[in-house]
């Protein structure tokens, strides 16, 4: 499977994901970089009326996770550890989260997510590390080539 083939299979696999059936998110992948898109709406909010830091969470874990797996082709990478900061509220228009690689051993990556909101400001960032994990990306749910 060349590159292309590898961050389509990918983008499947994130759309065909169960959670995903809640967020409706669109997702682009490239070497070492992934952007994701929802569109919020008020099941996301917390009691004060604007977007719960779960939703965050899963913006930027999923761009660094996703930057991460662009650069392995036969495994499911896993999260080991992730930092969230919240930096600014949000509870209209889109999320973007932007993910990037920042450092890769032989055992880690380390990548790296900003989200925005519609207009363009930073509403939170995250890192973390990953690492290849046991199950094969053929045999993951919604990994096929387009």
């Amino acid at each position: 499977m060349n590159e292309t083939e590898h961050f389509n299979a990918l983008e499947n696999m994130y759309l065909a994901a169960p959670i995903n059936r809640i967020y409706k998110p669109t997702i682009v992948i490239t070497e070492g970089r992934s952007e994701i898109e929802i569109e919020l709406n008020e099941g996301y909010f917390h009691a004060a009326g604007a977007v719960h830091g779960s939703v965050y969470f899963k913006m930027l874990d999923d761009a660094a996770f996703f930057a991460a797996n662009s650069l392995e082709q036969e495994v499911f990478v896993l999260t080991v550890s992730f930092t969230t900061y919240l930096t600014r509220p949000v509870s209209s228009g889109i999320i973007r989260s932007v993910g990037t690689v920042a450092a890769q051993t032989k055992s880690q990556v380390i990548a790296e997510s900003i989200a925005y909101n519609s207009q363009g400001q930073q509403i939170g960032r995250g890192n973390g590390i990953f690492v290849r994990g046991k199950h094969l990306l053929e045999d993951v749910q919604g990994y096929r080539r387009r």
